[in-house]
């Protein structure tokens, strides 16, 4: 392989879970044939669960032409295709002093120009519903029993040795 040009800019995380891709990745369940090595299919496994697992180039290119208009810094767009903002308040750490440099219709005009153009991340498997819909009470519940029958075996253990 033959260097072109030497740290040519900053890559999406699209961009380097692509590069991860081409290299094989994504093929190789047993990760040992693909030339891949440890901390490359870390990274992956972190990335496939971004928003960038569903990102294509044509969207990138679709929002960054459609950004222009806004005057954001290379690396803000970066940041906002990496991290894709839902809702305006999570565009604030993004944009270096947002609040005095646009007003909040514009915040919001990017924000809806990124879930316009930009794919959603995928959805989180791992999530445990409660019937009233309220997530996180149902993990601590989840939570809670797990130590409770931890906590049962335990000493039914102790009983039975006596």
């Amino acid at each position: 392989m033959k260097i072109l040009e030497a740290n040519a800019g900053a890559l999406t995380n699209f961009e380097v879970l692509d590069f991860l891709r081409g290299k094989g990745a994504s093929k190789d369940p047993t990760r040992v044939i693909a030339k891949v090595a440890q901390s490359e299919y870390k990274v992956y496994d972190y990335l496939v669960n971004t928003a960038a697992s569903n990102q294509t180039r044509e969207s990138i290119n679709e929002f960054m032409a459609s950004v222009k208009k806004h005057d954001l810094a290379k690396a803000e767009v970066l940041n906002i295709i990496n991290i894709r903002p839902a809702a305006a308040v999570e565009m604030f750490p993004i944009i270096e002093e947002c609040e005095s440099r646009f007003p909040d219709e514009e915040v919001t005009e990017i924000v809806e120009l990124v879930k316009k153009t930009l794919p959603a991340p995928p959805a989180k498997k791992n999530v445990v519903e409660n019937p009233e819909g309220n997530e996180e009470t149902a993990t601590l519940e989840h939570e809670n029993d797990t130590k409770m029958s931890e906590d049962q075996n335990e000493g039914g253990e102790q009983m039975d040795t006596d």
